[in-house]
């Protein structure tokens, strides 16, 4: 029972981290305009996202434009959509194999093969979990680096998007999510204990109790 716990709160925590890995790699709000000095009174503001960049003006109306190009985008965004499509992959697969494995299902019959598909499930999500860590830090370091840079101009610094915050908490739900799911593969959360029955009482040839059973 204590395993079967362990899995439901570990799957709801890996799919909660891979659908926001979903949603952090479809919004272009990764890079965004730095309100600094001069530029606090602006007409737009430009976000930069892993296939789009969009302008919206002061007035709420945004325009979007499609990346025509990988190679023209920057290093760290080319390395972050092949590693975040990578996660949102492997966290499909994680639920798959999480789900063939666990213990309200009848997809696999033998139990010590359920136990070590389960754990093969968290060792999946938390791969993903390091796979999307590892791109958003990269980017979030850049544009903090950028920021300090006194060679870089006002108009050209940019801050940290909500991309990036939705990012982190999908790492740590997928981390989270994927070690809860290696822990119920241990015996200890298995319960594998031996079952002791108390003996039972036989009848006689009469069909009376048999008398050694009293006292």
């Amino acid at each position: 029972m204590f395993a079967a716990c362990l899995e439901s709160l570990g799957m709801t925590l890996c799919f909660s981290g891979s659908l926001l890995v979903m949603i952090a790699c479809g919004l272009p709000t990764w890079k965004v305009n730095a309100f600094v000095e001069g530029n606090i009174v602006v007409a737009q503001s430009v976000w930069d996202g892993l296939w789009m960049s969009c302008v919206v003006q002061s007035t709420g109306h945004m325009q979007c434009k499609i990346h025509d190009s990988v190679l023209a985008l920057s290093k760290d965004l080319q390395m972050a959509r092949a590693l975040t499509v990578i996660s949102a992959v492997l966290g499909v697969v994680g639920l798959a194999v999480t789900v063939a494995g666990a213990q309200c299902t009848n997809c696999i019959k033998d139990e010590t093969v359920k136990k070590r598909v389960v754990y093969l499930g968290g060792i999946i999500y938390i791969l993903s979990g390091f796979f999307v860590l590892v791109p958003i830090s990269w980017i979030a370091n850049n544009i903090i680096v950028e920021f300090y840079d006194s060679s870089v101009s006002p108009a050209q610094k940019k801050e940290i998007g909500a991309s990036i915050y939705i990012g982190w908490a999908a790492t740590a739900l997928l981390l989270c999510g994927g070690t809860l799911l290696c822990c119920s593969y241990s015996k200890a959360a298995r319960g594998s204990f031996p079952l002791k029955l108390a003996p039972t009482k036989t009848l006689a040839v009469s069909g009376e109790f048999d008398k050694k059973h009293y006292v």
